[in-house]
């Protein structure tokens, strides 16, 4: 018994010492100016049958149903709506 966790212990010490050292860090980033800001993107609608976004106002056919893609009340997302009678 006492051989066996020796020689796990002996095993685990080599693996450890045989790993090479982590890399060290690059150097910093070159930071984003402010004239530049990313663009948000607007409210979009998802198709699973067509598998994509479609934006605001965009209109499709789901299964079998003429739909619009409509923003919501807050503008944060978009909603399908369908044809109005």
């Amino acid at each position: 018994m006492r051989t066996l966790i020796a020689s796990f212990i002996a095993l685990t010490m080599s693996a450890c010492a045989s790993q090479a050292p982590a890399p060290e860090k690059a150097a910093a980033a070159p930071e984003k100016t402010a004239a530049t800001p990313a663009a948000k993107p607007g409210p979009q609608c998802y198709s699973g049958d067509e598998s994509r976004f479609f934006n605001v106002d965009e209109k499709t056919t789901i299964a079998g149903v003429a739909v619009t893609c409509k923003a919501t009340g807050d503008g944060k997302s978009g909603q399908w709506v369908g044809a109005k009678h």
